[in-house]
């Protein structure tokens, strides 16, 4: 009977694991329910009492895989879709990525499990899980896809704190909120933590400690919000507008479709009343070599001239270096009299989308994208400059405007916007091609991510998709508007041109970077203590 009894308890914490995995992924878009992040890991916490660090291990990895799989099951549908694979070759590369992404909320429940004391493994717990989303957004090039802090992108007032910690301080925060539910919920139930009991103090030490953090953040909130609203009313403007094709990926490419392709873009960019100062294009909105085919180049040039605005255009771009051929992901900016003044080529590359891993050995693995080779990197940081003119400022203090320009999922990198505002960029733009994802949860995904980056560095954010989401983020955070999917769309707004640098700008992700530190020290520290209480 007691073994029989055993049993139903570990397979009762297996269902506990695998249920946060599910409230976790029910947190993000488009399911939206972004309270529930609060308490998401209440339940793999709650598996983990008494459990030995290999089953807190597997127990996070079963929460991991339920909630990877579920979040970012789109790349199927990618993969089949636009990569031409079966089913049998589409799904095992899903569940290698969420293994991979599992490991991290594996070892998060394995370290929590060694900590022998409820207050040191709860106030553990969110230093822990900051250092491992900074680690996941590091190695192997990094995948920060919908970190945990990104659930709150519509909660103002949490995310001003980004423009110092960036979004892990307000993973860290959630993460704390969710010990002190499990604290709580223990100590009602009155289940001990590793054979330990979970004593009222620890509750209410654990709620005055994530209360005063939450006021503390909120209050921040509160002042920022005020003060880059009085430095947006006093800032210069800036009209732009996102122009959103919708072009089927399937046809994109067709020769026999380029011509329409572009005279669609124009078509809606004339629509455009009263008339924007930037017009954006999408990635790759130009489906050819922009000055490299002179007919369909000559037609986009006499349509950015007819409008009288500056024109950020996607296309892909080549040089020869060498003797060989090197190939970009590029993004093109045109003045008004239809000169291209500069191009920024894509930094982080998509593997086995952009480029190959370890080519040397797969060779019998193709990019998803039909490309003639791998695309090379850029100039990280790197920032395209619209002249001034009387209309943004006065004569008197008549200066240019920097733009930094993210290509498609280097929106989800934090340092990439970093670096471009570091370098004097005063708008941010972003084109991408969503597309591939179909009418599937990772467009929003994509786009919640987006609005970190303006409040990050307290910049006026342009995001133009080729289905969609297109839209714009002002410098707190707020949406100023979003195109549905797979619709012709057009919209234009007025931005604040700001120069400030936040804390975050000018030190980057030194939050993260200090809660990895003492994870790491904290782990060292008990492997020695470990060992020489062995010898």
């Amino acid at each position: 009977m007691e073994t029989l009894n055993r049993y139903f308890v570990e397979r009762t914490d297996d269902l506990l694991a695998a249920g946060a995995g599910l409230l976790l992924t029910a947190a993000y878009p488009d399911v939206d329910l972004d309270w529930i992040a609060w308490a998401a890991l209440v339940p793999l916490l709650t598996a983990l009492k008494g459990a030995s660090v290999r089953t807190a291990f597997r127990r996070g990895m079963v929460t991991g895989m339920v909630h990877y799989l579920t979040l970012i099951y789109w790349l199927v549908h990618t993969m089949r879709t636009y990569g031409g694979l079966p089913w049998y070759l589409a799904v095992p590369p899903l569940f290698l990525l969420s293994a991979y992404l599992s490991l991290y909320i594996g070892v998060f429940a394995a370290a929590l499990a060694r900590i022998p004391g409820v207050a040191p493994a709860m106030a553990a717990a969110p230093m822990l899980w900051t250092g491992l989303e900074y680690l996941r957004a590091s190695l192997l090039s990094g995948f920060p896809w919908e970190l945990l802090g990104y659930s709150q992108y519509r909660h103002l007032h949490l995310i001003q704190i980004s423009d110092i910690s960036g979004v892990y301080g307000v993973s860290f925060l959630v993460v704390m909120g969710n010990a002190v539910l499990f604290l709580s919920f223990a100590a009602l139930t009155r289940r001990p933590w590793q054979g330990r009991p979970i004593r009222g103090r620890h509750v209410l030490s654990g709620l005055a400690a994530v209360l005063t953090a939450v006021v503390g953040v909120w209050g921040y909130g509160v002042f920022r919000l005020q003060a880059t609203g009085q430095a947006v009313a006093a800032a210069p403007t800036l009209r732009a507008a996102v122009v959103q094709g919708n072009i089927d990926q399937m046809i994109k490419w067709d020769p026999a479709f380029q011509e329409q392709t572009v005279e669609k873009y124009l078509i809606l960019s004339r629509s455009i009343t009263p008339k924007a100062d930037l017009v954006v294009w999408p990635e790759t909105a130009v489906p050819f070599y922009f000055l490299n085919e002179p007919k369909l180049t000559e037609r986009v040039v006499r349509g950015v001239r007819e409008s009288g605005a500056y024109y950020v255009i996607g296309s892909p771009a080549f040089e020869q270096i060498n003797g060989d051929i090197a190939y970009y992901n590029s993004a093109y900016l045109i003045s008004p009299d239809g000169r291209p003044t500069g191009r920024y080529d894509k930094v982080h590359l998509v593997p086995f989308g952009e480029y190959v891993p370890l080519r040397q050995w797969l060779p019998f693995v193709r990019k998803l994208v039909a490309h003639v080779g791998d695309f090379k990197t850029g100039e990280m940081g790197k920032t395209l400059v619209v002249e001034g003119s009387e209309r943004l400022f006065s004569a008197a203090d008549r200066s240019d405007i920097r733009i930094g320009i993210l290509i498609c999922y280097e929106i989800i990198f934090s340092d990439l916007a970093r670096a471009a505002a570091k370098n004097d960029a005063r708008i941010l733009v972003n084109v991408t091609n969503d597309a591939w994802y179909g009418r599937s949860s990772a467009p929003y995904q994509h786009f919640s991510m987006a609005v970190f980056r303006a409040v990050e560095n307290r910049r006026a954010l342009i995001r133009s998709a080729n289905t969609g989401i297109s839209g714009f983020v002002d410098p707190t955070g707020r949406i100023g508007g979003m195109t549905p999917l797979f619709v012709d769309a057009v919209l234009a707004q007025n931005l604040p041109v700001l120069s400030e640098k936040t804390v975050y700008t000018r030190t980057g992700d030194w939050f993260a970077a200090t809660c990895l530190g003492i994870t790491l020290i904290t782990i060292m520290r008990e492997i020695f203590r470990r060992k020489k209480h062995e010898r």
